[in-house]
């Protein structure tokens, strides 16, 4: 599946693309081809080498967060932010789920990138209660390389509050103290 220069692919062919194969990574961003695919082939190296992967994190799992402790042996590696995504407050936590108008494909999810052990990977999957509350995809990251992602279902967040920014602040509102400063 290859999409011409300067074309955008709709949010159904990117989960079709970013669900059927790592080998999709080179066909999805059409803002800087070759940037991305050299990102992507390190991530992919550096995952098969040393056994770690990339997951991008958007709620309670970013630093400072309730359940940040679930990354204790992650590798922190910044900020981060995806495409294509809309974010929804459901309160206690947030949801992110794929954007299905042509307005919303333009959204950014902002949060952070971690790498993670396979282990660590499965106690995550155990933790967003995949695939029954969210599905983990293999989505791609703003300014290349793609992340492993938890996403729910559209029918969801039907109810809840979109946040048009893209970034959750946490159940009252405001982001919480890292003890760490923040780049």
């Amino acid at each position: 599946m290859a999409w011409g220069c300067g074309s955008r692919p709709s949010p159904d062919q990117l989960v079709q693309a970013c669900c059927s194969s790592f080998l999709t990574i080179s066909t999805i961003s059409s803002r800087e081809p070759a940037r991305a695919i050299n990102r992507a082939m390190v991530i992919e190296s550096r995952e098969a080498s040393n056994g770690i992967i990339p997951v991008f994190v958007y709620g309670t799992l970013k630093r400072g967060h309730a359940n940040h402790r679930w990354l204790a042996t992650a590798r922190w590696d910044g900020p981060a932010a995806m495409e294509g995504l809309q974010l929804h407050d459901l309160g206690p936590f947030p949801m992110a789920v794929v954007a299905r108008s042509v307005e919303a494909a333009g959204c950014l999810l902002q949060g952070e990138l971690v790498w993670v052990d396979q282990a660590c990977l499965a106690q995550l999957d155990q933790l967003e209660a995949v695939p029954r509350l969210y599905q983990r995809l293999w989505w791609p990251l703003v300014g290349g390389g793609m992340a492993w992602v938890y996403l729910g279902r559209s029918a969801q967040v039907r109810h809840s509050p979109v946040l048009a920014a893209g970034l959750w602040l946490g159940r009252h509102g405001h982001q919480p103290a890292t003890g760490r400063r923040q780049h």
